[in-house]
């Protein structure tokens, strides 16, 4: 059993403490799966973390199975609270190459020698581990896959593997941030009957965060219900949902499409994707598809089904083997993949929000709103140009540097190093933006998202979680473009939260005609956001229509029971 009295946490942010957690009082039980959610930033992960002994705490005291941890206790009893929990993180898979077992192997061998090399097969203890493998490995299903390499697997085996590791760690407290956040359906339910498999077979006390309704009506036992550090409410796990979601703002109805006009066409196209030792993952065979402009339309599938690298190919990012990817720009169809003359003009009409997305830290919104404008904003191309000709930077490197910041930071940072090019070179490039232009350009967009101007002002740090991310929406489309692209963008973000930034997306699809094409495994956010779904299968379009249609057309291919009760559902119960 698990009790948390009284816990209190501090952050010191510039030198101003700031009180994260305050008077966390509550118990977790043998056999139990209590669940905790909230909004973005009221502290669920910071409390997961501290639960976990990686973090401190100031006030209170965290009792698990007889042992007492308070803030000033000692390296070595903090280590204990360590051994003795197990965290499973949504986006850390964290798994050994090679076959399945051995993952599971080094992680008792840990236990025993303290790090996760592979004992020698001839070693008097290796048949006492290998058989304790298999019964971890059974008891999330995957005893039939022990030897198969772990690149392999499925997302949801994998996200069954990383579960079955923290398992043989023998925790006496199971913790769960998010499991399956970034999943698609039967990759979810693959992974939330495991835990009750977990919670029957272990009886051990789990403690699961996350945002999503359906999850915690599907799985756990009680909810708590954090409010900017505080516990709201705690109770049965319908009735708190009811409390946390009451406050939801309504639908903002969506602008229906007059007509439908081609602005993009995606012909014949051909890529085949490959791993060393499992050979064939992904294989596009002369898909086809049109958007529409000012329709949003979403991708939707299993995870690894191929959405996000046809969207990178829509992007321009990533380039099939054949065929072509064809914008309307300025009257006549121009190829993103292949490089002309024109092609960062066209890229100046595109803007791109990756998963994973985050603003930076150190600046301002109001200059990293300047930066972008730097690059895309009115004349920043002919500029750029002109300053390219006089340091001898041709047009070819100019089409890399001006396609980077579309690009996830890892992958940009890689083609940096590879061209031995500095990111002072933007500074040099392009020109120089004032904090006018930047209120002048920010203001109309700043009202249809609903974000106070002041915000330009502001770090992200200073700024809520939602604002956030109408913050993030605002930086995509500071420049105007007349096509928004969107990767699971909000894939953490709380319901209310993600209805307000859906709401906004239907504003800012009305008020400025804008194209948003978006991947997406939230099905509530598909259906409501969305004039188009298309569900691709295996790199094909199996099906293209309404939104509501193609989406339970997944769920229903998913088997994905734990979607029977909606969020809309369940607010709509008196």
């Amino acid at each position: 059993m698990l009790k948390v009295e009284g816990l209190a946490k501090d952050y010191n942010v510039l030198n101003e403490r700031k009180r994260v957690l305050e008077g966390i009082s509550f118990t977790a039980n043998d056999g139990e799966i209590l669940g905790i959610t909230g909004k973005s930033g009221s502290g669920k992960s910071t409390l997961l973390r501290i639960l976990r002994g990686v973090e401190s705490f100031d006030e209170g005291v965290i009792k698990l199975e007889g042992k007492q941890f308070f803030p000033d206790s000692d390296k070595d009893d903090m280590k204990d609270l360590i051994q003795n929990t197990a965290i499973h993180l949504q986006r850390n898979f964290g798994l050994w190459n090679g076959p399945a077992i051995e993952n599971i192997i080094r992680r008792i061998n840990s236990r025993r020698e303290g790090h996760e090399g592979l004992p020698e097969s001839d070693s008097p203890f290796y048949d006492e581990i290998y058989e304790e493998s298999m019964e971890y490995l059974k008891v999330v299903g995957l005893e039939h896959k022990a030897l198969h390499v772990t690149s392999a697997l499925s997302g949801g085996e994998k996200q069954r593997l990383i579960l079955a590791r923290q398992l043989a760690a023998k925790p006496k407290l199971l913790l769960l941030d998010e499991p399956v956040t970034m999943t698609g359906p039967g990759t979810k339910q693959e992974v939330l009957d495991v835990i009750k498999k977990v919670k029957k077979e272990l009886n051990i006390p789990i403690i699961v965060v996350s945002h999503l309704p359906e999850l915690h009506m599907y799985i756990t036992d009680r909810l708590i219900y954090l409010e900017d550090g505080h516990i709201i409410e705690e109770g049965k796990t319908e009735a708190v949902l009811k409390h946390f979601l009451k406050d939801m703002q309504p639908q903002v109805e969506i602008t229906p499409l007059e007509k439908k006009e081609t602005v993009i066409k995606i012909k014949d196209i051909n890529k085949r994707l490959a791993l060393i030792r499992v050979g064939e993952v992904l294989n596009f065979k002369g898909l086809s598809l049109d958007i529409h402009r000012g329709e949003i339309v979403s991708f939707i599938g299993q995870s690894g089904a191929g959405k996000t690298t046809l969207l990178k190919m829509i992007e321009g990012l990533t380039s099939p083997t054949s065929g072509e990817i064809l914008y309307l720009h300025d009257g006549e169809w121009l190829d993103i993949t292949h490089f002309n003359s024109r092609r960062m003009e066209l890229r100046k009409k595109i803007s791109i929000m990756h998963q994973e997305f985050t603003l930076s830290p150190h600046s301002t919104i109001g200059q990293q709103i300047g930066f972008r404008m730097q690059i895309k904003g009115p004349g920043s191309l002919e500029y750029a140009r002109e300053k390219a000709k006089e340091l001898k930077v041709s047009e070819e490197v100019l089409d890399i540097l001006y396609a980077l910041p579309d690009m996830e930071e890892e992958e940009k940072d890689k083609i940096m190093r590879q061209m031995q090019i500095a990111p002072e070179i933007y500074g040099k490039l392009f020109p120089k933006v004032t904090f006018e232009d930047v209120k002048e350009h920010a203001t109309q967009i700043f009202e249809a998202l609903d974000l106070p101007l002041d915000i330009l002002y502001k770090k992200p740090y200073q700024i809520s979680g939602g604002e956030h991310v109408r913050a993030y929406i605002a930086l995509a489309l500071t420049t105007r473009p007349e096509i928004l692209m969107l990767d699971e963008p909000f894939g953490d973000l709380d319901p209310v939260t993600l209805r307000d930034v859906t709401n906004a997306l239907k504003r800012i699809n009305k008020e400025f005609g804008t194209t948003i094409i978006i991947v997406s495994h939230h099905m509530d956010f598909v259906k409501e956001v969305s004039h188009r779904a298309v569900l691709i299968d295996d790199a094909k379009v199996v099906n293209d229509g309404d939104p509501l249609e193609v989406s339970n057309q997944l769920i229903e291919m998913s088997h994905a029971s734990y979607l029977e009760r909606t969020m809309e559902s369940l607010i709509a119960e008196k």
